[in-house]
Parts: C-alpha cells; structure tokens; sequence
C-alpha cells in the first residue's frame, strides 16, 4: 500500500508539477491517512473510532480543562498582553467562518451570522485588512457576510478574492487566486455522485464548495457512519487527483495539491506586501482541522499568533483559545475599540 502511495504521489508530482520531491514523504503520510477512508475495512473502521475519539466527551476524558488552559489561555483573559507583543506592528485578520463568525449548525444553509456580529466585523475591517478563510464555497460565505470590504478566501483558500469596495488596504489591481481551476469539472463530478450514492443514508448532506465536495454527517445516525464512510469510498477510489480531509462532522473531498489555510494566509500576506516583514502580526482565529494549517505557519515563523474556537480541549498548534463565536464578537470587538482610541478615531 505505502508502495502504492509513493508511486502514485510522484505521478500526481509529474502531471500537476504541484508536488515537489522533498514534499513526497509528507504527502505520501497524508494520503495513507486520507485513504483510510477509501479502502473499506479495518481502513473504514478506524475512521469511525477516529471521529468517535474526537468527541468532546471523550476528549473531556482524556484531558483537564484547566491543564488545557494553561497551555492556551483565554485570548480575552490575555488580551493586554496580545496587545503588548503586537506593539508597532500591522495587525492583519483572518477569520474562518463556521463555528468563528457564526454556531455550528445541523443545516448548513442556515449557518447565518447575527447582525451584531456583522456590524463588528465591518468596524474590525475598517481598523485593519481583513480576510474570511473558509472551507465554503466563496460565493457562499460573502452571501452569508455581505461585506464588500473583506478578503475571500473560499474552499479552504482556493479560491480568493480581494475586496470590492470600501476598503483603504484595497489593492490597485483585482486580487484573485484560484490555483485549482483545472479541478472544478471533476468536483462537479465527484459532487453529482456523491448526491446519489449517499442519498440512501438519512441525514447526509452533500454540498458542493466548487473547489472542494462537503458531505455533512452531522445528522447522520453514527450506527450509519460506516456505510457513509464506505459510500463516499466508492466514489472516491476512482479519483487518484482528489483526497478526503475529515472536519467537524464533514468529509471533505478536496484536489491534492499543495494549497491550504496556511497557504492562503501567505499569500494574502504577500499580495498586502507584507512578505517577510519583520512590523506585521497576523491574528488568526478558527475552530477547525484545517485551521490548523494555518495556526502551524504562525507558530513556526514565530509570527503573530492563533486563536482556536473550543469549548473542549483539543491538541493545536494556536496559541490561545475562545470557547465559541460571542467571545470571537468580543475579542474582536474591544480591538476595534483598542485600535479606535489608539487612532483618535
């Protein structure tokens, strides 16, 4: 299988040129993981027992919420000292959505922010250059925002799009990023079989990202988890070019190139010119997986800071927390008002 994997990877390398030969052994752990998904079996039942492992009870069990805080304390509790090591910089925002900006919610049509939330978000745009990194197709999360002063970056920052009006960090030409185009018909694809093959297990919902396909399980019976797990499987064995990432009740079927939220976080970095400098402090808050990617670039540069979105512990590369999106409102808001008596404004 590991034989398999390698090979396969350095085809991938050799046709999108996405994938380079020191990346190989990474990848080629990170598709053996995405593949358990894909091969049935013992593959599929470790799926299962990992999602189940991931629930907040049990995660409760294995880890004292008071240890968990030590390590990442409260960004509200913390806050003085935030502003302390961001003295003198350019505080740059990127926000995911989902579980940041708005609930978790059973229908993910209906993840709606509040309007206060929307109105603190324009002020925080105002303040600072602001981006919404999200898993949703781009279009999606604007419909759900509907501020044209924000960055865009949608399917997991494939798809990213500068702001349309009314903001002062607004780069002279149209910013867009989009480096997976080429999959968009095999999405679209994979998207119409998925509709069908899982349409037999209640409670699944396919959603189509564009740049990536999301099947939603949060209302899935979890005696039903496996056939789900084996149903998406089926579809997926026969797209060597797509991997299935797993998310907070989500599978998401994504292209597997070299492009995530970390890898949208740099780019929006450099196009606001702030590459390799030294006076910018990049602020990233999210609750999910594939924030990680990003929260991991933040710590390894030792460059500004990641705030994850939990109630429970969780193992993460972000260095303080937030138990859900009110507290986000919050935290946001008093650095609207922190950055407004800074400025006279």
């Amino acid at each position: 299988m590991v034989r398999f994997v390698e090979e396969n990877t350095k085809h991938m390398e050799k046709e999108t040129g996405n994938i380079s030969n020191t990346d190989v052994t990474t990848l080629t752990k990170k598709v053996l993981q995405d593949l358990s998904i894909n091969n049935g079996g013992g593959f599929v039942n470790s799926w299962v027992d990992s999602m189940r492992a991931c629930s907040p009870t049990h995660l409760k069990s294995l880890m004292k919420q008071s240890s968990w805080l030590t390590e990442h304390p409260s960004a509200l509790d913390m806050f003085e000292e935030i502003l302390h090591v961001s003295e003198g910089k350019q505080i740059v925002m990127f926000l995911d959505y989902d579980g940041t900006l708005s609930p978790i919610v059973d229908d993910p049509d209906r993840a709606f922010m509040s309007k206060k939330m929307r109105r603190t978000v324009r002020k925080l745009a105002i303040c600072f250059p602001t981006a919404i990194v999200s898993g949703r197709c781009r279009e999606k999360v604007y419909n759900f925002v509907k501020l044209t002063e924000l960055y865009y970056a949608g399917s997991h920052g494939m798809d990213i799009k500068g702001p349309a009006q009314g903001s002062k960090y607004k780069e002279g030409k149209s910013l867009l990023c989009q480096p997976a185009t080429e999959f968009l018909p095999m999405i679209d694809e994979v998207y119409q079989k998925l509709v069908e093959k899982t349409k037999v297990t209640p409670g699944a919902n396919v959603e189509n990202n564009k740049f990536c396909a999301s099947v939603h399980f949060r209302r899935v019976d979890e005696k039903n988890w496996s056939d789900l797990a084996n149903q998406v499987g089926s579809v997926i064995k026969e797209y060597p070019k797509l991997r299935i990432t797993q998310g907070r009740k989500v599978l998401e079927i994504r292209p597997i190139i070299k492009w995530d939220k970390g890898k949208a976080l740099e780019f929006l970095l450099e196009s606001l010119g702030y590459a390799n400098c030294t006076d910018v402090f990049p602020i990233y808050i999210g609750d999910d997986r594939t924030d990680e990617d990003a929260f991991k670039i933040l710590r390894d540069k030792r460059q500004g800071l990641g705030i994850l979105v939990s109630k429970f512990p969780k193992e993460t590369n972000a260095s303080y927390s937030l138990q859900e999106p009110d507290e986000v409102m919050d935290f946001l808001q008093r650095l609207v008002e922190w950055e407004q008596m800074r400025s006279g404004a």
